[in-house]
């Protein structure tokens, strides 16, 4: 009983120092987590839901054997994590499932926590829908009162099916979940530490008059982005993963900025 007691001791003493002293360490020098993958019994798909994955997202298709199947185990713990409800008749299918899940990993990809408890539920409409809080006809939103996470079926898949648009309603909702989350979470995940230093950052640069009127001239992202900080932050991480050879050469300093932000680089 004593060893197991010491061993526990030891244990979680190993844990702190990781926690408070190694890795906050690693990510000054290095601005990056010591390790974003790490799972003892990674969960494994169909091969149906793996057919969708290699059909209809580039951005897994062009992961290499190993990341693929990390990126695999994120998609079935985020079916499992969330319930999916369809509205207005629609029918919540397998297939959505896997397509909704992988959005939300692709944009997480480089984060070690990529479950949000944010929210607890997916409404899946047909088509733009009436939302509750606003009063307004919506295509998505999120809403972190309510715990849901609401999308059009229709302009979702729009987003999938026409990649390089920049116009992606998965990434854009998601997004705003990812900022939110990372904000909750920034004295305790370190991905998070990265992604809220990177924003401020971001803020601190488009403040800039020079900037701004780079950012104007460049005439690259859509008015909607000029909004809020908020809506800036889901717009480019659109731009960042449907057009980021044109984001990289049209605003390479704001491109570097966004793949710090998520500790991910594109090839």
């Amino acid at each position: 009983m004593e060893i197991i007691v010491l061993l526990f001791c030891f244990t979680f003493f190993i844990f702190f120092v990781f926690r408070v002293i190694i890795e906050p360490t690693y990510i000054m020098v290095f601005n990056k987590p010591m390790y974003v993958h790490l799972y003892l019994f990674p969960k494994e798909i169909s091969p149906g839901h793996k057919s969708i994955l290699e059909k209809e997202f580039r951005f897994y298709s062009n992961l290499p054997l190993t990341k693929k199947k990390y990126f695999r185990h994120r998609v079935q713990s985020f079916i499992e994590n969330y319930q999916f409800v369809g509205r207005e008749g629609l029918v919540v299918t397998e297939e959505m499932k896997v397509k909704i899940a992988a959005i939300s990993v692709m944009l997480t990809f480089g984060m070690r926590n990529y479950l949000s408890d944010l929210f607890e539920t997916i409404l899946i409409y047909p088509d733009i829908f009436l939302s509750p809080s606003s009063d307004e006809y919506h295509k998505g939103e999120f809403n972190p009162a309510a715990g849901v996470v609401v999308f059009s079926w229709k302009h979702f898949i729009e987003g999938i099916e026409y990649d390089n648009d920049n116009l992606n309603l998965g990434l854009h909702e998601f997004a705003h979940v990812l900022h939110l989350d990372s904000l909750k979470r920034r004295r305790i995940g370190s991905s998070s530490v990265i992604y809220t230093d990177m924003f401020d950052k971001i803020m601190e640069y488009i403040d800039k008059p020079q900037n701004r009127g780079q950012l104007m001239k460049a005439e690259y992202f859509r008015l909607y982005a000029y909004t809020n900080q908020y809506e800036f932050i889901a717009v480019i991480l659109e731009y960042f993963f449907e057009t980021p050879k044109v984001f990289r050469q049209k605003l390479p300093e704001l491109y570097f900025m966004v793949e710090k932000m998520i500790n991910f680089k594109q090839d």
